[in-house]
């Protein structure tokens, strides 16, 4: 393989020596220092303004065709079509599984430069979501259970997060000596987590203590370890300066102490805080904003204040030279991942399209399921269920919920498993019985009145739907058709809207006749892309546009019944892709005791329930009770599904409650309502059949939790500190928070998990009892496996520094997944790094390895009631 691939780099290379180049920089042969040098002097300075921007600006006379540097792949390639979508990344974190988490993503950059190979080959440019350059992976610490995008991240400790997210960069970029896979980046730097609703003017203030030992730690890794070749600085301020003109981040830690020479780019719309009073109102203007961020080393920004760097330039607030500072940034980004050199030379523009959604990565989307699913309680042993169960009653607002398993961020899989079908599918002899029961979180059930639309008075069923070849409604239409099953339209991917409509700058109007068939609120619910109004009766009812228009909004309508209603809604597209879905339901309270009869009967009772990212997630309009802005303000299990479960455990049948989430909840009073609890999280295209395989017995669980589940929201607030200006979610101060802080028992420990197998820890030895502070530490664990089943383990090693009250009560600093057969016993030698005895010192304003007596913990869990333990030296 090696010959081969030598053999193809020198046909590459005597092909592009041969050609000749109308300017110098277009040669791929010169070194690249030489060729930016080369194409920062062919530019003006427009010319670098308008690629210093995420839409990067074509400049024809030098053949540079414009680019989209915004795209996503944070668990498969996002919002740019078909692609394989694994599970959200917090179910990926809870696999510990290094190797796999890999292995998905060379996968993902495979179907990514694919994708980038086909756009570029039809069009000669790349727009926003079609190119090489992702924003991922997001390795902020999930430090309080309240934040929304916490499911977007590797969980609660830094090591883990440093260890996966390692892995995520390492499979985007890929491993050729001259051309990157893709970009990775790392985000949101930095001490960046919640809330979602005040993000754009939180200023974040910690203990040089926390920034070091928790805050950065995985941002050093992905800069020093992974080569990450993008940084995302965030939108909230930290010790009173936005994070993309920050000193301290971006100036002192991130370029100084760490060298970093890739490029920083700006979270989206970011700078625009600067200089927006109800936000950060630092700065006085555009022109102030861009020479600040641009001096602070922001060299790309996703927005528009760079149009006004020319106004810096002439205002004397910058020179030319800062601005080539940051296009020899980005002139590198390019060049490094062959964008400007013949498709000939890049062996990675071979892949081909045949990788997206292929079958190899279909069962990767399966693997990754099962092994995410975490088994944390499984009383009287339920599960696994007998392969000759009678009747199984499926209950519960996600068992049949496809767009749940996907989490956010998330791209379109050519199909979906729902956990109801999984389980249909698993158990075919079995009498499935299924009732949803309730929503996720509102208090009433929905009832279709689709069916109750005309396309026009005295028409036939369905709404009418009359596509533009123009984003104004004008001239005539380019498809009318009657749609008699529901509005759900989109054009990821190429699809076609509709024959004859085009892709881009298209409108549409979707009316029909409404007959109420009773008296009261009747719901329309719309949600698209770009810009929506509805009308009823030709009166306006709501408009709603970008963000707002995308997230799902209900409008109660009143309604007498028999009586007739003229519906419109009028789509407009702005952007590359149109998406729109519409619905009118009906809305009533839930019967419990209705569901309780229906399913009494049942063998056992699945309860698939928990939460949904049209709750949690990035900067939501969420209205529902224990919800804002994308957060939850409240832990608790939704009070609809606490109720439903209580009213299904009165029906004495075993009942395994199915979580789906992408964060933790305080499950403590609900715990005696199901004996079994399985978490699933938001588990991709392949979710459901992943459950189903371990409610069957097929699949072993072993996923490990990635964060704390604590006993309710009270556990955690009271033990927070006190002296921070910030009280509850917004306190960024660790101390309370997350296993490494908390001195109180857990419902469930960060690390814990069950499995059908049983495993015994024997005694460990350590290769050596006193280190000194330059050498590595050898731990061998003995692991038994005591049950009669082959089952993987995941090996947890944790230290302490004894002596030091700050230091956190342990730290994970070790850990790996391991398969062990029915009774065997296998030594595991885990290797503890020399920079695990570092903590901040004063002295330095870094960490610094600290001498003393340490403990280390070993185990399955950081619960401490199971880890077993050694001490240690370090001299």
């Amino acid at each position: 393989m090696k010959k081969l691939f030598l053999n193809i780099s020198i046909f590459v290379f005597a092909i592009s020596s041969a050609q000749t180049f109308k300017y110098p920089f277009q040669n791929p042969n010169l070194p690249v220092e030489q060729r930016i040098e080369n194409l920062l002097g062919l530019l003006t300075v427009d010319e670098k303004i308008g690629m210093m921007m995420d839409n990067s600006k074509a400049v024809p006379r030098l053949e540079i065709p414009a680019y989209g540097w915004w795209n996503e792949a944070l668990h498969g390639v996002a919002r740019a079509g078909t692609a394989t979508v694994f599970p959200q990344a917090i179910g990926m974190a809870a696999t510990w599984d290094v190797p796999e988490h890999l292995k998905t993503f060379e996968m993902i950059s495979d179907e990514a430069r694919a994708k980038y190979n086909k756009s570029f080959d039809e069009s000669n440019k790349t727009g926003r979501y079609e190119g090489l350059t992702f924003w991922t992976p997001n390795i902020n610490i999930f430090r309080d259970p309240r934040w929304g995008r916490g499911q977007e991240t590797y969980g609660e400790d830094p090591y883990l997060t440093s260890v996966l997210g390692v892995a995520a960069v390492k499979g985007l970029q890929g491993n050729d000596p001259k051309y990157f896979k893709t970009h990775a980046c790392a985000k949101h730097f930095a001490v960046h987590s919640g809330p979602e609703w005040n993000r754009h003017s939180y200023n974040a203030e910690v203990s040089k203590r926390d920034l070091y030992e928790t805050y950065l730690p995985a941002f050093k890794a992905l800069v020093l370890e992974g080569n990450v070749r993008e940084v995302m600085c965030a939108y909230n301020a930290f010790d009173g300066q936005p994070c993309c003109a920050n000193n301290t981040l971006l100036t002192e830690i991130l370029r100084g102490k760490w060298n970093y020479d890739g490029m920083v780019v700006s979270d989206c719309w970011a700078l625009a805080d600067f200089y927006q009073k109800q936000y950060h109102g630092t700065h006085p203007d555009e022109k102030s904003t861009a020479a600040d961020a641009l001096k602070h080393s922001t060299d790309l920004e996703c927005g528009s204040t760079y149009n006004n760097l020319n106004k810096s330039l002439a205002s004397g607030l910058i020179k030319e030279k800062d601005l080539d500072i940051s296009m020899r940034r980005i002139l590198k980004g390019w060049f490094e991942l062959g964008m400007l050199d013949p498709k000939s030379s890049v062996h990675w523009n071979s892949i081909p399209y045949t990788v997206v959604d292929s079958e190899e990565h279909k069962k990767q989307a399966l693997k990754m399921a099962q092994k995410s699913i975490v088994l944390m309680k499984n009383d009287k042993n339920v599960l696994p269920l007998s392969k000759n169960i009678k009747k199984i009653a499926v209950v519960g607002p996600n068992a049949d919920d496809s767009l749940m398993q996907l989490g956010n961020y998330n791209g379109t899989p050519s199909s979906i498993v729902t956990i109801l079908d999984g389980i249909k599918t698993k158990f075919p002899n079995a009498e499935i019985i299924y009732e949803k029961g309730s929503e996720v979180a509102d208090p009433s059930s929905r009832t279709s009145l689709y069916q109750n639309f005309l396309s026009q008075k005295n028409g036939e069923k369905g709404m009418k739907v009359e596509f533009f070849n123009n984003n104004e409604f004008k001239g005539k239409s380019a498809n009318i058709s009657v749609n008699k099953t529901g509005i759900s339209y989109n054009s990821f991917g190429g699809t076609q809207l509709a024959p004859n409509v085009g892709r881009e700058n298209t409108s549409a109007i979707i009316s029909g006749v409404f007959k109420s068939l009773y008296t009261g609120d009747v719901i329309f619910s719309a949600s698209t892309s770009d810009v929506y109004t509805l009308f009823v009766d030709g009166k306006e009812i709501a408009t709603r546009k970008g963000p707002d228009a995308r997230h799902p909004s209900e409008f109660p309508v009143k309604m007498e019944k028999g009586k007739e209603y003229n519906i419109e809604l009028r789509h407009t597209q702005k952007g590359k892709y149109v998406s729109i879905t519409f619905d009118v339901y009906r809305k009533d309270p839930v019967n419990y005791a209705s569901v309780k009869e229906k399913v009494k009967g049942a063998d056992v009772i699945i309860f698939a329930g928990g939460l949904s990212p049209s709750l949690e997630g990035e900067e939501m309009l969420v209205s529902a009770e224990g919800f804002k802005g994308g957060d939850k303000t409240s832990i608790e299990l939704p009070k609809v599904q606490r109720e439903l479960l209580a009213e299904l455990r009165k029906t004495g049948k075993p009942v395994v409650f199915v979580l789906c989430t992408g964060s933790s909840l305080g499950l403590a009073q609900d715990e005696k309502n199901y004996d079994v609890l399985l978490n699933a999280w938001y588990g991709g295209q392949s979710g459901g059949t992943a459950v189903a395989d371990v409610l069957a017995g097929d699949y072993n669980p072993s996923g490990k939790l990635p964060i704390t589940f604590y006993k309710n929201l009270e556990q955690l607030d009271n033990n927070l500190s006190k002296t921070s200006k910030h009280q509850g979610f917004e306190n960024y101060d660790m101390q309370g928070r997350t296993y490494r802080y908390m001195t109180e028992k857990p419902l469930y420990a960060f690390g814990h998990g069950l499995s059908y197998s049983k495993f015994n820890y024997d005694d460990a030895k350590l290769n050596k009892n006193t280190i000194n502070t330059t050498e590595n530490l050898t731990i061998t664990i003995p692991v038994k496996n005591i049950s009669k089943r082959d089952g993987e383990e995941v090996i947890e090693v944790y230290i302490k520094r004894n002596n030091d009250l700050s230091a956190p009560v342990k730290t994970l600093k070790a850990f790996e997944r391991v398969f062990i057969k029915a009774g065997e016993t296998k030594n595991f030698q885990l290797t503890i790094s020399n920079d695990s005895f570092k903590f901040y010192d004063e002295k330095v304003d870094d960490l610094a390895s600290k001498t003393g007596n340490y403990t280390i913990f070993y185990g399955g869990t950081s619960d401490e009631s199971g880890l077993k333990s050694l001490q240690l030296q370090v001299k």
